[in-house]
């Protein structure tokens, strides 16, 4: 850590989920030599949860951001204004925003300052998500799914649990602008919802999925996702962990909480080698309509029936 280290306040107060605000900062010290290097040259946006209040999602630093914090402002389209992000590259940032009760960290899918056309991503990423009261064996039979599409494509990806209900996997990238890993994305998708249609389900809209689970390819252009390590706003405070394939079956998200002592960078040590993402799976993709577009159109569409029918 930095020779002016942060001096932590309050850590006996209660944080959320029965845990202290110390328990917060033990964990970010113990893994923030493994954890830095996953947050680093990202644009970084936390849940914080101050005391007495409920807990909200931080974009734009405070104006009391200590000067050591690296920040970078971006033009917000949707919100039409700039926003300052901070980018945590090192040690003694992540321990400022541990001691701002800063519990969840979230990061975009590429590196710099800025997001465009031009943007490498660096990671394609799909998201499993189960329907309400589903146990994790069905995300695990949905995540091995998406494992079986991306092996019959010549493709290998890093699993982690989101810290909440699914998980995550990663396929590490070569250089490909954004919208051809968006396409990638929605083929695979698509291709282990046919493995077996029963179990998981590509539709976007919630009342179509009719109760399978979700494989959710919209992680792509400046999207971000928890990042592995972090902790989430749940009961005990579990961390999105990376898990090795074949030990998926035997674990739950539960199982992984910011009291977790772990060895090693499972994060580093599991993830494959860059992959160039295949032509034919990059065409196909662009055939599939985008989720969210499709369903805003699908929505137009309901409203304008609903209004013929009055």
């Amino acid at each position: 850590m930095s020779s002016s280290p942060i001096k932590f306040s309050s850590l006996d107060q209660p944080l959320f989920g029965g845990a202290l605000k110390g328990d917060l900062v033990e964990y970010l010290e113990f893994v923030a030599d493994r954890f830095v290097p996953v947050l680093a040259g990202r644009q970084l946006s936390v849940w914080r949860v101050l005391r007495g209040q409920d807990p909200f999602m931080q974009k734009n630093v405070p104006k009391y951001t200590p000067s050591f914090v690296r920040t970078v402002e971006v033009w917000a389209e949707a919100s039409h204004r700039k926003i300052r992000y901070a980018v945590c590259d090192d040690e003694r940032t992540l321990m400022w925003f541990a001691n701002q009760r800063a519990v969840e960290y979230h990061v975009p899918l590429y590196l710099g300052d800025h997001f465009g056309e031009d943007h490498v991503q660096t990671h394609m990423v799909l998201d499993v998500d189960p329907p309400e009261g589903a146990g994790f064996d069905v995300v695990v039979g949905s995540a091995l799914l998406i494992r079986q599409a991306l092996a019959d494509a010549g493709l290998e990806g890093l699993v982690k649990t989101s810290g909440a209900k699914g998980v995550h996997i990663f396929v590490p990238l070569q250089e490909h602008s954004p919208d051809d890993v968006a396409a990638a994305t929605r083929a695979v998708a698509a291709r282990a919802e046919k493995l077996d249609p029963s179990l998981a389900t590509t539709a976007y809209i919630k009342d179509e999925r009719e109760g399978k689970v979700f494989l959710d390819s919209t992680r792509a252009w400046g999207a971000t996702v928890v990042a592995a390590y972090s902790p989430r706003l749940r009961e005990g405070l579990p961390i999105s962990f990376p898990v090795p394939w074949d030990s998926l079956g035997d674990v739950k998200p539960s199982d992984f909480t910011i009291r977790t002592r772990f060895d090693g960078d499972p994060w580093t040590s599991l993830m494959p080698a860059l992959q160039r993402l295949p032509d034919d799976l990059v065409a196909e993709g662009h055939t599939i309509p985008v989720a969210r577009v499709a369903a805003m159109h699908e929505g137009k569409r309901r409203k304008a029936q609903r209004e013929r029918e009055k």
